[in-house]
């Protein structure tokens, strides 16, 4: 082989893009908030389970991962593309480390007493609220300073899963009894409400024309756990099964992310 043809291969090699190569910084730093929020909402829907549940240690372990989860993620946010984003990066873990701090006291008060006071419970409610609104607002923030958007069905998977996540925290509160329903995003929503709202999102990711046989089928198999729990948030001021929502909610919210993550990789 001549040196010149040698040259013309070498420099085709360069111009090829590298296979299995790693996603793009603000991609990753994109999907490891969008998990952080997902854990800090669970963190709290675990609380009231735990309320509600009357100290069922079960879900004292769960309220430990989702705050090793969220705290992790956190931490492994790349660097952050402008100065708005490290602003709000900075903020983002001081409010982490308040709500954490306060989900702590709560939750020795309970083991320690056995009952928690309504005032701490509703100020860690608005403390996670304002966790969320920071989590959301940086992660506009990134996807504007760093020219990175993320692909329409990942993002609408990945909403799908906040607002299940979201759904199952309210019917937690309420089954707790401990006042008030939850107030980290829904706009006031009654259950029944957020929950037609999740069936119609998900009917309108059903029809996707992108959709692989393996996401159609993942769609199917979330399509068919959400409708073995539909009828009780639709009526949610019958029979309580908080339990019942908390479990499947969780399959619901891994199927989801799943999906996306398949919705990811196909868009890349």
């Amino acid at each position: 082989m001549t040196s010149r043809l040698l040259a013309i291969l070498l420099a085709t090699l360069l111009t090829l893009p590298a296979v299995g190569s790693a996603p793009a910084p603000q991609t990753d730093s994109l999907l490891k908030l969008h998990q952080m929020r997902l854990a800090a909402q669970r963190s709290l829907s675990d609380f009231y389970m735990y309320n509600g549940m009357e100290g069922d240690q079960r879900y004292a372990r769960l309220i430990d991962e989702s705050v090793q989860k969220a705290d992790t993620r956190l931490k492994e946010l790349g660097e952050m593309p402008g100065e708005a984003s490290k602003a709000l990066r900075a903020q983002l873990a001081q409010e982490w480390q308040a709500y954490n701090s306060e989900l702590i006291g709560l939750v020795t008060a309970l083991k320690q007493q056995g009952y928690t006071d309504l005032q701490p419970v509703a100020d860690l409610t608005a403390r996670n609220k304002r966790l969320m609104d920071l989590s959301n607002e940086l992660y506009t923030r990134i996807q504007q300073e760093s020219s990175t958007q993320v692909p329409p069905l990942t993002q609408r998977s990945r909403d799908q899963s906040l607002l299940m996540q979201a759904i199952a925290v309210d019917y937690a509160s309420r089954s707790a009894s401990i006042g008030g329903s939850f107030i980290g995003g829904n706009g006031g929503k009654a259950i029944d409400e957020l929950a037609g709202e999740f069936a119609s999102r998900l009917a309108s990711l059903e029809q996707a024309p992108q959709n692989t046989p393996e996401i159609r089928q993942a769609l199917d198999d979330i399509g068919t756990k959400w409708r073995y729990i539909e009828k009780s948030l639709k009526n949610y001021n019958e029979n309580s099964v908080p339990y019942l929502i908390n479990k499947y909610s969780d399959r619901i919210i891994d199927g989801l992310e799943n999906v996306s993550a398949r919705y990811s990789a196909a868009q890349s």
